[in-house]
């Protein structure tokens, strides 16, 4: 049994003798991250709550400021534990290529397109049924006149047409005011 615990107390002498410093930074990096997620919280939302930044707007910019320096954290651990430059800037600039065309398709004619087929396929609403659009802003009604890859056409009861993107009504809520007796 002591030959056991020996042997086990060697081999970690072994690993802290030749990962020392590489422990050590890691340590390092790990409690600096957690201090600076604490104190980027608190100093943010002060800060916001200054310039009277709505809660929900506040939440989102910590998140993406944590995001930010969690990615930051990583990259320098890898860094640390031996990663290569080049391994590390491929990491990044795939991370950043992922992050871009996320931001990107939500204006983009593909999120347009997937947002038609699911108005076809899963949205109650058909050509013909009026509409209310429930946005406190520009709210509006009309009948759908058309269906397209990119847009939905409604008719107001003045005779204008308007247009909306289809990504756009997938985010916003819609109300079906009056069903078209031919969409059954």
């Amino acid at each position: 049994m002591d030959w056991k615990k020996e042997l086990i107390k060697n081999i970690l002498e072994v690993i802290m003798e030749t990962y020392k410093i590489q422990i050590i930074e890691t340590i390092i990096i790990v409690v600096g991250y957690i201090i600076t997620h604490y104190i980027t919280k608190i100093f943010i939302n002060n800060t916001l709550k200054q310039s009277h930044v709505q809660r929900g707007r506040r939440k989102i910019i910590v998140k993406a400021v944590h995001l930010f320096s969690f990615i930051a954290a990583t990259i320098l651990l890898s860094a640390i534990w031996g990663l290569e430059q080049s391994e590390i800037a491929v990491f990044v600039g795939t991370i950043l290529t992922a992050l871009g065309i996320a931001f990107f398709a939500q204006w983009s004619l593909l999120s347009n397109i997937t947002s038609s087929l699911l108005l076809f396929f899963n949205h109650p609403i058909k050509i013909g049924d009026t509409l209310k659009i429930l946005d406190k802003d520009y709210p509006f009604e009309g009948e759908v006149s058309d269906l397209t890859y990119f847009f939905v056409h409604l008719k107001t009861d003045k005779g204008e047409i308007i247009t909306i993107p289809n990504s756009l009504l997938m985010q916003k809520s819609v109300a079906v005011v009056q069903k078209n007796n031919m969409s059954k």
